[in-house]
C-alpha cells in the first residue's frame, strides 16, 4: 500500500508540473501500478497502463482540437462579416480557462471560386494578457459554407496549434 501511495504522489506531482501532455502517461502509470499490485501480474499491469494512457491521450487530444475549433470558428465568423482591408480584435474564452485566445484579424483578400466565396486573412495570437505579451501572426483562409463562414486552411504545424494536421 505504501508503494502505491508513493507512486500516486510522484505521478500527481509530475503531472501538475508538466501540464496536459503528461496526463496520459500519469494516468497510465497509476492504472498500471494499481492493476499490477492487485493482480500480482506485472504483464497485466503493463497492458492496462498502456491502454489507459492511450485512451487518456486520445481524450485530451480530442478536447484540445475542439478548443482550437472554437477559436477557428470565431475568427472565421468575424472574417465573414468584415470587408477587404478591415481589421478587428478576436477573443475566445472557454468555461475552463484552457486554450483561451485573443488577437487581431485582418482581411487581406476576397475571392470567389466556382463553389463559394472565400477570404484570406492574417490573424495574430497574443501569448498572454500583459501589455508586452508576445504576438505571433499567421495567415489562413475562410470560405462560406451554407449560411456561415468556416476555416478553410490546414492548421499551421507550429507549437501554438500543435500537430493537428
Amino acid at each position: 500500500m505504501r508503494l502505491i501511495a508513493l507512486v500516486l504522489s510522484c505521478v500527481g506531482a509530475s503531472a501538475a508540473m508538466t501540464g496536459c501532455s503528461s496526463i496520459g502517461a500519469a494516468s497510465g502509470a497509476v492504472a498500471g501500478v494499481a492493476t499490477g499490485a492487485v493482480t500480482s501480474n506485472p504483464a497485466v499491469g503493463i497492458g492496462v497502463g498502456i491502454a489507459v494512457q492511450s485512451a487518456t491521450d486520445e481524450a485530451v487530444n480530442r478536447y484540445m482540437r475542439s478548443m482550437h475549433r472554437d477559436q477557428q470558428d470565431r475568427i472565421a465568423m468575424l472574417v465573414g462579416e468584415m470587408p477587404l482591408g478591415a481589421s478587428q480584435p478576436w477573443r475566445v474564452e472557454h468555461t475552463l480557462p484552457i486554450e483561451n485566445g485573443h488577437g487581431e484579424v485582418r482581411v487581406t483578400r476576397v475571392f470567389d471560386t466556382a463553389l463559394t466565396s472565400c477570404k484570406e486573412f492574417a490573424f495574430s495570437v497574443v501569448d498572454g494578457d500583459k501589455p508586452n505579451a508576445p504576438v505571433d501572426w499567421f495567415t489562413a483562409s475562410a470560405c462560406r459554407q451554407g449560411g456561415r463562414w468556416k476555416w478553410a486552411s490546414a492548421e499551421p504545424a507550429v507549437d501554438r496549434w500543435g500537430t493537428l494536421q
